[in-house]
């Protein structure tokens, strides 16, 4: 599990001050009502970075100035904000005031009680431009993908695809699910699961060579002066590259573990109450790509082959699903 943005620890009792800074800055900034995108951007040019290293995105940026240990607080049994007896980054009032704010709170809206979103990581991306989608919520506050909008610190991405989560979760677990019922398949799911999990090995084996290569390369420039420091930066540069590239891949790819293995007797009842984690490792396991495109007419409610492109993962199943395209 990773820590909370600001904390060097898991309990809570030690601010990262570079961190803790970045915190304040977005929370000043929240307090003014500004958007969680402006906010993302204002915060990312000035240089700071989440716990992995990422830009910030709006949905992580809103979990973290969401979260009660940022003022020193925590949820009791009942729910109940009280004192943590931890440090404090933002006062209190601020933490309530930003709290305050929430779609959820707000009468005249209504937000879904559930925020998890089921397409993670390079699965989703734009039909358009094909850059990644990213969680947004709704000016209703409902769950929804989005193609985010070219930024200075964020560029490539066109804004022209938007999609409600909901919608386009059931489109894809009927999909699966229809795949997961056929005896063909279900008979090689540990198989296949089991190839996944030895190439994301294989990447993370990858990402080691690399960090030993990086470490090389600094003892190497230290000790040679022919080495200049621009060659040096440079080759620094491209395995710091190949580390964070094979790291996100074998992420992604690592998320099947969480797929169950053996007879499961009602697919649909499974499907609506099993755990986030496997259902994203589901949709791994069966699809490389979930393209979405424009609705046909604003406020569109219909998600079908025209909307959503699938592809497939081949896994040697003789008659594999076509593209929907």
């Amino acid at each position: 599990m990773p820590r909370l943005y600001g904390f060097e620890d898991m309990a809570y009792r030690r601010v990262r001050e570079s961190e803790a800074e970045g915190i304040r800055r977005a929370a000043s900034r929240r307090l003014l009502r500004q958007s969680w995108p402006a906010i993302c951007e204002a915060i990312n040019a000035e240089g700071y970075r989440t716990t992995r290293g990422n830009l910030f995105k709006p949905d992580v940026l809103a979990n973290i100035l969401d979260h009660p240990a940022i003022a020193g607080l925590m949820e009791n049994e009942d729910g109940e904000l009280v004192d943590s007896g931890g440090p404090r980054i933002i006062p209190v009032e601020d933490f309530l005031a930003i709290r305050a704010m929430r779609p959820s709170n707000d009468p005249d809206t209504q937000r879904a009680p559930d925020r998890e979103y089921l397409v993670s990581g390079p699965l989703g991306v734009c039909g358009l431009c094909a850059h990644t989608l990213g969680a947004s919520p709704s000016n209703a506050g409902s769950r929804g993908y989005r193609c985010m909008p070219s930024t200075a610190q964020h560029p490539g991405g066109c804004g022209k695809v938007r999609i409600n989560a909901d919608l386009l979760e059931n489109y894809l677990g009927e999909h699966v699910l229809a795949e997961l019922a056929k005896p063909e398949v279900a008979a090689l799911i540990g198989e296949v699961r089991d190839e996944l999990l030895a190439t994301a090995q294989d990447l993370r084996d990858e990402v080691a060579a690399a960090r030993r290569r990086q470490k090389e390369l600094g003892e190497s420039y230290g000790r040679s002066p022919e080495l200049s420091l621009k060659a040096f930066k440079a080759a620094d540069k491209k395995l710091t590259e190949l580390i964070r590239e094979k790291t996100t891949q074998a992420r992604f790819l690592e998320q099947v573990k969480h797929v169950p293995v053996g007879d499961i007797p009602d697919l649909v009842r499974w499907w609506k109450h099993a755990p986030m984690a496997a259902k994203r490792g589901i949709l791994v396991l069966f699809l490389e790509q979930i393209a979405v495109y424009p609705a046909a007419s604003r406020g569109s409610r219909t998600v079908d082959a025209d909307r959503v492109a699938l592809r497939w993962r081949q896994w040697g199943v003789e008659e594999a699903p076509a593209e929907s395209a």
